[in-house]
C-alpha cells in the first residue's frame, strides 16, 4: 500500500479518536477556460522566490466557524461576475484552481449563516497564501424570550417578550399576516409556545429564521374567514423582569358591542354553585398548578383589551359570593359594589377565591368545547405552554371530581 494511503488512514484514525470526523471537501472550480495571462510567463522566475508549490501546487482553504455547523455560501467571483456557487456546512475544505490557472484578481466570498447569529462574510483572494478561514459568529443583539397569546370576545393579542426593544415590521396577507422581528433570535422553548397557540382568530403560528430576522407567520382561524381584521400594535416594558413587550392586537368582526352583550349575558348566568363547593376545589388546585408571579401578571390590569371583561367578572364574583364580598387568600374581604374596593380586588385578582373557577365557567358559556382550554389559558396563563397548562388543568379537574359526593 502506498505511503499516502497510510497517511490518510492515520489522519482518519486520529480524527475518529478525537471524536470528530474529517471536514467535508468540495470543489469550487470556475466554469470556462483556465486563465492565461502574464503570470504564466513569469511564474518560472517568481517560483525561485515563492517556491514551485505556490503556482503549481493544489490550492485548498479550510473554513471553520465558532460555533460549528453553520451554513456557508461560497461564491467564486472573477471580474465582478459570479463564476461558481456552492452551499455546504462548516467545517469544510474547499478545493480551488491552482494559482497558475486563476486570475490574480479572482476572489472567493465566504458567507456564513447560523440561527441566532449575525450573517458574517469574508473575502479570500485565490492568489493569496491564506489556507485557513476561521469565522467567529456574533450573536444577534436581541432574543425572543417568550410569546404570550390571549383571546376573548372576538379579539386576540400576541405579545413578544424580548431582551431589548424590538423593531418589528408587519405585512398583511390574504390568509393571515407575517411579522419580521429585526435582528432577533428565538429563545429555547419559543417554538413550542408558538405551536401551542390556537384560538378562533389564529389557527397557526410558525417561526423561521431568515438571515438576521425572525419571521413569524400568522394564519387566520375560522372566525376571520373571508374578513379583513384590523391589526394594531403597542409596546410596553416589564421592569421587574427587565423585558420589553411588543403586542399585536387582532380585532375580528365580532369584537364590538355584540361581544360585550354576549359577555354580560354569560356573566348573568353564573351562580354561587359555579364558584363554591367542588368548584372552589378546582379553583384552589388550578392556582396551585400555576406560577404565582405569572398568574399575577396575567390577571392584574395593565391596559389590555381584556381588562374590562376581567373587571366585570370580578364584580360578578362579589355578587355570587356570600355577603357580596370577594375573599382573598389572606382572609381580606372586599365589597365589589364599591369602586375603590373593586379596584383593590382587581389588583389582587390572583388571590381572589373562586375567581379562576368563575373564569372557567364564563369561558364555557362563551366558547365551544375544543376552544375552551386555549381561551382560559390566554386569560390566566398566557405565557405558559399549552402542554404545561393542560397538565395543570387536568390536575385541577381531577381534584374537583374527587371532591364530588358519590351517588
Amino acid at each position: 500500500m502506498r505511503k499516502a494511503t497510510w497517511l490518510g488512514l492515520l489522519a482518519l484514525a486520529l480524527a475518529l479518536a478525537a471524536g470528530t470526523a474529517p471536514a467535508e471537501e468540495i470543489e469550487l472550480l470556475p466554469d470556462g477556460k483556465k486563465h492565461f495571462g502574464a503570470s504564466k510567463f513569469f511564474a518560472p522566475i517568481t517560483s525561485l522566490f515563492l517556491g514551485p508549490g505556490y503556482w503549481w501546487g493544489e490550492r485548498r482553504i479550510a473554513i471553520e466557524t465558532t460555533p460549528p455547523d453553520a451554513t456557508v455560501h461560497l461564491f467564486y467571483v472573477r471580474a465582478g461576475f459570479q463564476k461558481r456557487f456552492e452551499e455546504t456546512f462548516t467545517p469544510v475544505t474547499v478545493r480551488l484552481p491552482r494559482r497558475i490557472d486563476a486570475n490574480p484578481k479572482d476572489v472567493v466570498i465566504v458567507r456564513t449563516f447560523l440561527d441566532g447569529y449575525r450573517v458574517r462574510e469574508q473575502k479570500v483572494k485565490v492568489s493569496s497564501r491564506t489556507n485557513r478561514v476561521l469565522i467567529e459568529m456574533e450573536p444577534l443583539p436581541n432574543l425572543l424570550e417568550a410569546v404570550a397569546h390571549t383571546y376573548f370576545g372576538g379579539r386576540g393579542s400576541v405579545s413578544f417578550l424580548t431582551k431589548e426593544s424590538l423593531s418589528l415590521r408587519v405585512q398583511e396577507q390574504k390568509q393571515g399576516f407575517s411579522a419580521a422581528l429585526h435582528e432577533t433570535a428565538r429563545g429555547a422553548g419559543v417554538d413550542e409556545e408558538l405551536g401551542g397557540i390556537r384560538s378562533p382568530l389564529l389557527a397557526r403560528l410558525e417561526a423561521h429564521q431568515i438571515g438576521e430576522d425572525l419571521m413569524v407567520q400568522f394564519d387566520y382561524g375560522p372566525a376571520l374567514a373571508g374578513t379583513e381584521p384590523e391589526i394594531r400594535s403597542r409596546s410596553s416594558e416589564d421592569a421587574i423582569r427587565e423585558l420589553y413587550v411588543y403586542t399585536l392586537d387582532v380585532v375580528g368582526k365580532d369584537a364590538g358591542a355584540a361581544a360585550v352583550t354576549r359577555t354580560k349575558a354569560a356573566l348573568a348566568k353564573i351562580t354561587p354553585a359555579d364558584v363554591s363547593g367542588c368548584a372552589a376545589r378546582f379553583d384552589q388546585a388550578l392556582r396551585e398548578g400555576l406560577e404565582p408571579a405569572a398568574l399575577t401578571r396575567a390577571l392584574t390590569p395593565s391596559g389590555r383589551f381584556v381588562d374590562p371583561y376581567l373587571r366585570a367578572a370580578m364584580r360578578r364574583l362579589g355578587q355570587v359570593s356570600p355577603g357580596g364580598h370577594v375573599e382573598l387568600l389572606d382572609g381580606t374581604r372586599l365589597l365589589t359594589e364599591v369602586p375603590l374596593q373593586l379596584a383593590a380586588a382587581q389588583n389582587d385578582a390572583a388571590q381572589a377565591r373562586g375567581y379562576l373557577a368563575l373564569l372557567r365557567r364564563l369561558v364555557a358559556l362563551l366558547e365551544t368545547g375544543d376552544e375552551r382550554p386555549a381561551v382560559l389559558r390566554g386569560l390566566v396563563a398566557p405565557e405558559l405552554s399549552a402542554a404545561r397548562f393542560a397538565d395543570a388543568l387536568a390536575a385541577a379537574t381531577t381534584a374537583e371530581r374527587s371532591c364530588a359526593p358519590s351517588s
